[in-house]
């Protein structure tokens, strides 16, 4: 029998073979529709329990399913993992069409929902009646029968060229290699850098090095090499992905991606597509982000212009540099940053061991939320890089099971995100736990070192785990609310605010002692990771505000439809925040995964929203102790365990006690004084 149609708890990696997918999802899908059926053809009068709450019960067989295929599409891909997501992709957009167009199943859900006001609800069974109504409504149920046709092909288009777009990304990025056979090229590079470029060669049966576009061989060549020509082919290569007269080019999928999403809103009644998207998050409307975004803009570009013109200055200072360009941002960052703070990147390294690392984020969620931690081997794993966990808490209880992949691979697309496997929910009384993953692209271990993370890689690591524990500690009684199941410009809250833990001695001491000899990082080194933490603020927020600002211009402007050139398009939104000089043969949108392929689209302000709120909360920790068990309770349950139950200002209140205030981020930033 199809191991996928099956019952089983944990995914059944090792069972499945790819021929089972396609087969596996048409049953799920033809489940899934008995069970709406069910709901449809009850002759009692609809009530929460037999309308509401038994369509959120439906589709559970094909939530599994698809969770653990489109997972394995993200981590380990290959042509045929590709080629079938290209073919079910349609026919999951087809079947939520089928439920959302449903006229007799809305009937129902709109019968329950118009006594509202009768009903006595507690917060969350309102909340999921609401956000029930609002998917139909939201999304063409009060169509006439030829906008719902036209809706299902606007659907179905999307989902093929999302998945494209997401193909050609990942087939430019395996595709470049730069070889190197001559070692003075390499010159700057750090032994470990150079060791990984030796590994990836021998991989690849090449002699020499071998530099790609996956971040753990990226970031370092364009960091420390002096070679700038060969840093300028790298960064090139980088910028141009999908952007190249090859079978690979996104720009007309750009193009395509818009125009429908704009026409698919309009057919929903909405102006643009951000204003549908935002109408659900915390934010509300378009004007309200561009306010936000132009807000910290006016706050941060002072900074920002002057910390470029110090660089500039630098550069030219040490290289007779007469233009800085793109490919010299990291290079010079860093050895600024080195000459000012006496802080190498290459000397914190061998205190951040991989291992390490882990054991103290799991630390900290232990005297932060009570959990433990342990390593098994008795549940399936779809590569053996992955290391599985069981979760406890201080009682014994279980909690949930955590899976970890962290190195890159030529199947796993870049970056670093969070996933689930199993969403936890209380169903026929049985709290349900959850089964969470978070890949990642770090270091990988080399024949004579293990992996030891850069800083950046260790806040990664520490932003995914916040991800992470919010889907581990969900306690609510619907799946569709739990975990991470929230505003779009909540969900970063999490992540954002474990970071912190990073800069913070008390923490750091836990986990930050050197791989070799075991001694502590010294507190110099933390006190100038401290110091450091706002070094070119100004800049990387400058940067983090020009993407949303181009999510906006993509997704809130008039009509997407006059649009020739995404070049053109993209230079236009920049303008404000450009501070390098443009790179004719790069473009930024063809490679956008966040808002193209990712769920981002109209949402990408929502890194810098959560910035405030996560500041703000951190705030708090440091008022009380940054493991105060009082405020760590008061997180949990009112922002952790909560997912998508209440109104996110709601709960943020309840933690806090007001609401937040940018005052916090902007200290932290040192952009307005402490």
């Amino acid at each position: 029998m199809n191991p996928l149609l099956k019952d089983f708890d944990t995914a059944p990696f090792s069972k499945i073979q790819e021929k089972d997918y396609k087969p596996a999802i048409q049953e799920a899908i033809a489940l899934a529709k008995k069970e709406i059926d069910v709901i449809i053809s009850n002759t009692e009068e609809p009530t929460f329990e037999n309308t509401t709450v038994a369509l959120d019960n439906t589709g559970q067989k094909l939530d599994r399913i698809t969770s653990i295929f489109f997972n394995l599409n993200s981590a380990e891909t290959n042509e045929e993992i590709q080629k079938i997501a290209k073919e079910v992709s349609p026919w999951l957009s087809e079947f939520r069409n089928d439920i959302t167009l449903n006229e007799a199943l809305f009937a129902r859900v709109k019968k329950v929902y118009d006594q509202l006001s009768d009903l006595d609800l507690t917060p969350e069974q309102e909340t999921l009646l609401d956000k029930q109504y609002k998917g139909f409504a939201r999304n063409g149920a009060n169509l006439n029968e030829e906008d719902k046709l036209e809706l299902r092909k606007i659907d179905t288009e999307l989902s093929k060229l999302s998945l494209q777009f997401g193909e050609h990304v990942l087939a430019e990025t395996n595709n470049f290699e730069m070889h190197i056979t001559n070692e003075n090229d390499l010159a700057g590079l750090p032994d470990s850098a150079k060791e990984g470029a030796k590994m990836l060669a021998k991989q690849r049966n090449k002699d020499g090095w071998v530099i790609t576009l996956d971040y753990p061989s990226y970031i370092p060549f364009m960091t420390y090499a002096n070679n700038r020509g060969l840093r300028k082919e790298l960064s090139v290569a980088f910028g141009k992905k999908g952007f190249q007269q090859n079978e690979y080019n996104n720009e007309a999928i750009v193009l395509k991606i818009t125009k429908l999403r704009h026409k698919r809103a309009n057919l929903l009644g909405y102006k643009t597509h951000a204003n549908f998207v935002l109408e659900e998050r915390m934010a509300e409307t378009p004007e309200k982000v561009l306010d936000f975004l132009n807000d910290l803009l006016q706050k941060a570009k002072p900074a920002a212009e002057r910390e470029f013109a110090n660089l500039q200055n630098y550069a030219k200072k040490l290289d007779n540099i007469d233009r800085l360009e793109k490919w010299d941002s990291a290079y010079y960052s860093e050895k600024l940053k080195k000459e000012l703070f006496s802080l190498d990147q290459e000397l914190l390294k061998p205190y951040f061991k991989l291992e390490n690392v882990i054991n103290g984020v799991f630390e900290i969620a232990n005297r932060l939320f009570k959990l433990n931690f342990k390593e098994i081997d008795t549940i399936d794993k779809y590569h053996e890089d992955v290391k599985t966990y069981s979760v406890s808490d201080n009682d014994g209880n279980f909690i949930s099971y955590f899976y970890a992949d962290f190195h890159p691979r030529p199947g796993k697309r870049n970056g670093a995100w969070m996933t689930s496997y199993k969403s936890q929910q209380i169903l026929n009384g049985v709290n349900e736990r959850p089964q969470v993953s978070i890949v990642c692209n770090f270091t990988k271990p080399t024949e004579t070192k293990p992996s030891l993370l850069t800083f950046n890689e260790v806040t990664t690591l520490f932003h995914e785990f916040g991800h992470a524990l919010h889907g581990m500690l969900a306690n609510t009684t619907y799946g569709s609310l739990s975990g991470t199941s929230v505003s779009w410009d909540f969900v970063e809250l999490p992540s954002q605010v474990l970071e912190n833990w990073c800069y913070e001695k008390e923490a750091l001491e836990l986990f930050a002692k050197h791989y070799e000899t075991g001694e502590t990082i010294p507190m110099e080194y933390v006190e100038k990771i401290k110091e450091s933490a706002s070094f070119h603020e100004g800049m990387q927020t400058l940067r983090q505000l020009s993407f949303g600002l181009l999510d906006m211009s993509w997704h809130a402007g008039e009509s997407p439809e006059s649009v020739t050139s995404v070049k053109e398009f993209e230079s236009e939104a920049f303008s404000n925040t450009k501070l390098y000089p443009d790179v004719e043969e790069n473009c930024m949108s063809t490679s956008f995964s966040h808002i193209f392929q990712g769920g981002y689209s109209s949402g990408y302000y929502s890194y810098k929203w959560a910035e405030v709120l996560d500041a703000d909360a951190f705030e708090y920790f440091q008022e009380e102790g940054i493991f105060n068990k009082d405020v760590a309770n008061k997180f949990q349950e009112n922002v952790l365990s909560k997912g998508g139950t209440e109104k996110p200002m709601e709960l943020y209140k309840r933690f806090r006690g007001k609401e937040p205030n940018s005052d916090a981020l902007l200290k932290r930033a040192g952009l307005i004084a402490k």
